[in-house]
């Protein structure tokens, strides 16, 4: 059959209308149906000897995805939802069958070296198989069109096996390293792209890649940044979590890259080794590296989510807060080299931390190769994050006031890095930022050497006004929306108001926060969160304020819940089965397999007396404490799309009829 169509007619409508199943057809399917209606009587040969073979590597997903990332390599701007006009239109000026005939068995080739990155443990060179292994598990797509390019050019003979591996390093490298400094995805999608045409020419791939990423303002961090970022950056909220994971557990590995570990990563989780939380103990044993004048919560948030307090343990929630030489025992008794290592501390405290952050910066030093800091002018260029703070700062006008919260906002990172950037490296107008309520910290220093002068005389010197209890006037206030636009800064409003703190210092000031509002901001978090790091669930809808947030997995059968609980200290994951328990019996019966592909265990409420059933996963947490809560965002995500990637296997239903096939080409 031949349909002939006007330039005015809609092409996927049309082609949508032949399917008599119903079913959408995908743009891999459109392409495939243009080329192969351009080949005439060559297409059942090409059908059988080219694509069919390629339709057994790739799926119907990743033929689309292999056609945008073909149009990725030549248009940066290309977006996967326009690869079949974009294809199209390059395909149009192919105007003989052999062109076309070329043009399918060029993408056959490219599909081979899609399926290496796609299945890694198919390429036969090991360090190669490594290194793709390294950045599937990273899952950055992005980075695909580059990857692609570089095994490209060693199928087509122009870069050899060593130098695919040192290409491949330096982009790990270059991931990790942004992620230690604080600038996990700032422009990344563009450089990556934009890399393709650096390397393509080039003699040396791996050389044109690290000169690539050398030059420019593209976070390529050199060796002192990394040693800086290890003592000041919070890398507990930097990236997305399971990045930072995979980076403690290479550590781990390159600790000890002959001996398996005994644990199964799956069931590791990043461990605070001073708690997050201070209780008593903890917060007096850790009081005591200080002087009696310290301010002791102060230096406790600027060090507890750096390098040096973090690392792996399955045994998170048994951890917990307890002090130090409880968890030694336990930490010595670990499969991880680490854990060993921090147990051979007696005590664990300022001094170990930062020692413990120096070791860890050196270590990644040694492992992931930085930029070539002859062409970046080593020394020039502080931290990305630390110039972009200061510049924000320096937006503070005389006589105004903002907080570490507002700041943090504006600089897209978070209350507790940000007041230890401010507090260690000099920056104009640093005393203008001030702790929620107004009042200055007291821990506040001056980074210029010999300057001793009281913060507050000055800013009442700048015309800030001050009441009875120390509180600067809530009306010289400047938030988040002010400074941002004095800076220049385009900041979304939904995302300001998501982080906003539960207590506004200019104007709720030692009031209590309703219940009601703090689950609204909460969830409004989580939100937010989700949409940037979540990869299995599309739709996150906003949220009402209650204790409960469901996500819809497309099936009417369940939802995940997330929900928390101020009385308890708890918060939840859930699959929530409205009304069915044939399927919870079904999900009952893969109970092992579930749990293993989730990679933590349930507990599975039938709920005997009601219509309704649950699987549940549960920790302890306090989502109104600011020290903790943003873990809990992160964990609630994570849960939540964990269960809707395991979960969709087991709620796909069986087809009501019966498809039909296409044939492989028009005629």
């Amino acid at each position: 059959m031949v349909v002939t169509a006007e330039p005015s007619d809609n092409a996927h409508r049309i082609f949508e209308s032949l399917n008599n199943t119903g079913l959408r057809l995908t743009q891999s399917d459109l392409l495939k149906n243009y080329l192969f209606m351009r080949l005439g009587n060559r297409a059942e040969t090409i059908y059988d000897n080219v694509w069919l073979p390629l339709e057994r590597k790739l799926d119907s997903e990743n033929l689309e995805l292999l056609f945008w990332l073909d149009l990725a390599q030549r248009d940066e701007r290309a977006k996967q939802a326009d690869t079949y006009v974009g294809q199209q239109q390059r395909l149009e000026k192919l105007k003989t069958i052999d062109l076309v005939e070329a043009e399918i068995i060029r993408i056959a080739e490219l599909g081979d070296v899609l399926a290496t990155i796609l299945r890694p443990e198919e390429e036969k060179h090991g360090e190669v198989r490594r290194r793709l292994t390294r950045m599937k598990a990273w899952g950055s797509t992005t980075a695909y069109p580059l990857v692609m390019k570089i095994l490209a050019r060693r199928a087509a003979g122009t870069a050899d096996n060593n130098e695919v591996v040192s290409a491949l390093t330096y982009l790990e490298s270059y991931f990790v390293r942004r992620v230690v400094i604080g600038r996990a995805t700032a422009n990344l999608n563009r450089t990556l792209l934009q890399a393709v045409a650096a390397i393509s020419d080039e003699d040396h791939i791996d050389v044109a890649l690290r000169e690539y990423l050398s030059r420019g303002r593209k976070y390529f961090a050199t060796d002192q940044q990394v040693r800086d970022a290890a003592q000041t950056i919070a890398f507990y909220w930097q990236g997305r979590g399971p990045q930072k994971k995979l980076i403690l557990e290479w550590l781990e590995e390159a600790y000890r890259p002959k001996e398996i570990v005994a644990l199964d990563p799956r069931y590791l989780t990043i461990e605070h080794v001073l708690p997050q939380t201070m209780t008593e103990s903890v917060r007096e044993t850790f009081g005591e590296g200080f002087s009696a004048d310290a301010d002791i919560d102060y230096e406790h948030e600027r060090i507890v989510h750096t390098l040096g307090n973090l690392t792996l343990s399955g045994y998170n929630s048994e951890l917990s807060n307890k002090p130090f030489d409880e968890k030694r025992e336990m930490l010595g008794k670990s499969g991880l080299w680490m854990n060993q290592a921090i147990a051979t501390h007696a005590t664990w405290g300022i001094g170990e931390i930062s020692a413990r952050c120096g070791e860890l910066a050196e270590k990644i030093i040694e492992l992931w190769p930085g930029p070539d800091e002859r062409i970046i002018a080593v020394g020039v260029e502080p931290s990305a994050l630390r110039s972009q703070v200061a510049a924000i700062v320096a937006e503070i006008p005389a006589g105004r006031w903002s907080t570490y919260g507002d700041v943090a906002i504006v600089a897209g990172t978070w209350a507790q890095p940000l007041a230890a950037i401010v507090a260690t490296f000099p920056m104009a107008n640093a005393w203008r930022v001030l702790q929620s309520g107004g009042t200055i910290s007291p821990g506040f220093r001056w980074t210029e050497p010999g300057r001793d002068d009281d913060p507050r005389e000055v800013l009442e010197e700048e015309g800030l006004r001050f009441d009875a209890e120390g509180h600067a006037d809530p009306e010289q206030f400047i938030g988040a929306e002010e400074i941002a636009e004095s800076a220049g800064l385009d900041v979304d409003e939904d995302v300001i108001a998501a982080r906003r703190k539960k207590v506004r210092g200019h104007a709720q000031t030692g009031n209590s926060v309703s219940v009601k509002n703090a689950q609204f901001d909460f969830f409004e978090r989580v939100r937010a969160f989700g949409l940037e790091n979540a990869t299995n669930i599309d739709t996150w809808r906003k949220p009402s304020p209650q204790n409960w947030y469901d996500v819809s997995l497309g099936d009417s059968r369940g939802q995940i819940s997330l929900t928390v609980n101020s009385q308890r200290k708890l918060v939840s994951s859930m699959f929530w089965i409205n009304h069915n328990k044939d399927l919870f019996a079904k999900l009952l019966a893969q109970r092992d397999a579930i749990e293993a592909d989730l990679g933590f265990g349930l507990d599975w409420d039938d709920k005997a007396d009601r219509k309704a059933s649950k699987l549940v996963v549960s920790r302890p947490g306090d989502f109104l404490d600011d020290a903790q809560s943003q873990e809990l965002v992160e964990w609630l995500v994570t849960t939540g799309d964990a269960f809707a990637r395991v979960l969709s296997k087991y709620l796909q239903r069986p087809p009501n009829n019966v498809s039909v096939a296409l044939p492989p080409f028009e005629s």
